[in-house]
């Protein structure tokens, strides 16, 4: 009976070995090869991510970072910022006890979509072996590991990615998102001052009758637009009776005058009439032919035509009293003072036309900014309320300061065909002082902040990744990059803030 139990006995420790084995056999298998130094090499291969790369199971270690272990050995790889740019900072174990960094030789690759591989060393510092780089933003890569201690080496593999949004072309420009390559700009250097759209009283026309009178008809209203020569009123005035008559009468008397002329020099050429009554006919003649002129100038000079000088009576029985006011030059009618039946002064400004085909943008210059702004510089006018933008030319700057603004005025003549520019719409306007070269620029809207950094989102195969900059100067256009985006690389210069929403749905982690 005693020999049947130590038989059982030993059955079940047979079973419990053979099952040992199995587990152990059924384990994750390591690969042993030889390197190019003989040394023999242990590649632990990690688990398959969705982005097609392998990763080692994250576990975690005492310092908060990621452990690789292969046997007794392990590694644990940090990315440390505290007080310090990102650095890698590496510790050794043997069987869970620090290890000696300097028994280990190490070295990292880093594979960032879009850029070459970064080959970071490590060196020995207190417990730990320090990486020689700044590990810069996204934290977003392929790690390959390569470490050696006492002729065994060790390779880990992992992958892992932030700030990532996978996108496909379709979908992008379904959001409106447009794409860009970041390259070489030129970036103006601007003084932003303040203005004010006003007509250009070059091209502004205060219409008066010239004549005193009753407006018996109008036929433009305000905001009607014009073309020179139409008719703008008619009025009637006794003053243009007045002198019509008394063109008809001069007209009268410089006929008489050329046939007693004519007549008295035939008579002087027979020798029947004497010379001195010829010479009289001659002066008489001159005297009415200038009267005559005297009258008919005066008419042309209210802006009547020829042909209706020399018709005084057209227009029926009211043709003497009939006056035109006809639009000087092409344009709309901003001002009126008159009305049917009103009486109207000679001088008195009736219609006031503007031409709006161009405008002034008049500036605001303060005593401080007055040597900044000169005759023909280059200036960019916007109006916020319209979202319109024009570029123009400085072309007056006064000379004089106010005494109750202290403020020097400029203006800049901008074409206006649209007639968008409309008179008292507020502006502002960047004056041009320099332009710089730069070697990578971006669009001022492709510009998104994101964990307190600003970023911009690049574009590689069907990823959107959010890439940190530091930032130079900009003309709020175009912004400058001076590190973070390497020239030649597309990127979302409109509608980025989808690309920033679709993170904050996701999440997306800053693994360390």
């Amino acid at each position: 009976m005693k020999n049947r139990s130590i038989f059982v006995t030993a059955g079940i420790v047979a079973i419990g070995v053979a099952l040992g084995l199995l587990i152990l056999i059924g384990g994750k298998p390591s690969m042993t090869t030889e390197d190019h130094g003989g040394k023999k090499t242990k590649q632990v291969e990690g688990k398959k991510t969705e982005k097609g790369g392998t990763e080692e199971a994250a576990a975690k270690g005492a310092h908060g970072g990621r452990l690789f272990s292969q046997g007794d050995f392990a590694l644990e790889l940090t990315i440390f910022e505290q007080g310090v740019p990102p650095e890698f900072r590496v510790y050794a174990l043997e069987k869970g006890k620090p290890v000696d960094p300097a028994e280990v030789k190490l070295q990292i690759q880093l594979e960032r979509l879009g850029a070459l591989p970064e080959m970071v060393s490590f060196r020995k510092e207190n417990d730990f072996l320090r990486g020689d780089r700044v590990i810069v933003e996204p934290h977003s890569f392929r790690v390959s590991i390569n470490a050696e201690r006492q002729d065994q080496a060790y390779q880990w593999t992992y992958e892992q990615s932030e700030g990532r949004v996978r996108m496909d072309e379709a979908t992008a420009k379904g959001a409106g998102i447009e794409l860009l390559t970041a390259g070489p700009a030129k970036i103006r250097s601007t003084l932003q001052l303040q203005g004010e759209i006003q007509f250009n009283q070059d091209r502004l026309a205060h219409v008066v009758p010239r004549l005193a009178g009753i407006v018996v008809k109008s036929a433009k209203n305000l905001g009607d637009p014009v073309k020179k020569g139409d008719l703008l009123a008619v009025l009637e005035s006794p003053a243009l009776a007045d002198l019509k008559s008394e063109h008809l009468s001069t007209q009268t008397r410089l006929e008489l005058a050329r046939e007693t002329f004519d007549r008295e020099k035939r008579l002087w050429e027979e020798k029947i009439s004497a010379r001195q009554d010829y010479l009289a006919s001659r002066q008489a003649l001159a005297e009415a032919e200038i009267a005559h002129r005297n009258v008919e100038q005066k008419l042309l000079a209210l802006g009547l035509t020829h042909a209706a000088v020399m018709r005084p009576d057209s227009g029926g029985s009211n043709g003497l009293t009939r006056y035109e006011i006809r639009a000087p030059i092409n344009g709309v009618v901003t001002e009126k003072h008159m009305a049917i039946g009103e009486a109207v002064k000679e001088d008195a400004s009736v219609v006031t036309i503007a031409d709006l085909s161009t405008v002034w943008a008049e500036i605001t210059i303060y005593p401080k900014d007055l040597g900044s702004v000169k005759l023909g510089q280059k200036v960019t006018v916007r109006a916020s309320a319209l979202n319109a933008e024009a570029e123009g030319q400085v072309s007056y700057v006064g000379s004089l300061i106010g005494e109750q603004t202290r403020s020097a005025k400029a203006r800049v003549t901008l074409p206006n065909p649209e007639r968008s520019w409309r008179p008292g719409l507020f502006v502002t306007v960047d004056l041009v002082q320099d332009e710089t070269e730069v070697p990578v620029a971006v669009s001022v809207d492709a510009i998104q902040t994101y964990r307190d950094s600003k970023i911009v989102f690049a574009r590689f195969g069907a990823f959107f990744e959010a890439r940190p900059v530091k930032l130079g100067r900009s003309d709020g256009k175009w912004v400058e990059v001076v590190s973070g985006l390497a020239p030649g690389t597309p990127y979302a210069a409109t509608n980025s803030f989808v690309l920033k929403a679709d993170l904050g749905k996701t999440g997306a982690s800053h693994d360390h």
